[in-house]
């Protein structure tokens, strides 16, 4: 899941506003930066492979410290402890319910990759099999989430329109030739999505009080 995960952002900001929408853009997707990154070092590891047409082109075969059920709560829990010296009780949970969400959602759209612990035991709903139903389930979860939140729609529902080419150009286009290239385009996107969805959330927050 990508753009799907943004909703669970837009989500947690309209219940905790002190948040700022950056953060929790990072947190949603923390998972994932850790998962680029161990790519990157060759600790986790892929393959592209055109078996899976209409869908994410990564065989991710091999990710038991970001993306097994263990390595999901751990991530999560480490997200609470950091928070919790720079904010609130609630604020630093939410934070950690946004890391922990990435691996619930992906649950659904994933293949079985996902281990329960080590590297087995996998599971995934396999949604992604459908890539018209999944990414409609992305679009529903952004946007409902967006609809929650209730604030810069218009420049969020463009920011979602861009987020939904890319996925739709990672599921349909040979635009990821290799694991490590796909993990820095992902890395890359992730930092670009939080820098935009700081300016829009300043812009239209105005002096908003945060992380307090």
């Amino acid at each position: 899941m990508f753009i799907g995960h943004y909703g669970v952002a837009f989500a947690f900001k309209r219940v905790e506003r002190r948040i700022p929408l950056w953060l929790l853009f990072v947190a949603v997707q923390f998972v994932d930066v850790v998962w680029s990154v161990l790519i990157l070092l060759g600790v986790e590891k892929a393959r592209i492979t055109r078996a899976f047409r209409g869908s994410l082109p990564l065989d991710l075969y091999y990710m038991p410290y970001t993306h097994s059920l263990p390595g999901a709560i751990g991530w999560s829990a480490l997200a609470y402890v950091v928070c919790r010296f720079f904010t609130s009780r609630r604020a630093s949970l939410l934070i950690a319910l946004a890391v922990f969400s990435h691996w619930i959602l992906d649950l659904i759209v994933h293949r079985p990759d996902l281990p329960l612990y080590d590297n087995a035991r996998k599971v995934g709903f396999a949604l992604w099999n459908y890539p018209v139903p999944a990414l409609a389930l992305e679009v529903a979860l952004y946007f409902g989430g967006l609809w929650f939140y209730r604030k810069g729609s218009a420049g969020f529902a463009v920011l979602g329109a861009f987020i939904l080419a890319i996925q739709v150009a990672a599921f349909w286009f040979p635009i990821l030739p290799t694991p490590k290239i796909a993990a820095v385009i992902f890395l890359v996107g992730y930092i670009q999505l939080a820098a935009a969805a700081n300016w829009l959330d300043r812009k239209n927050s105005g002096s908003e009080p945060q992380l307090a």
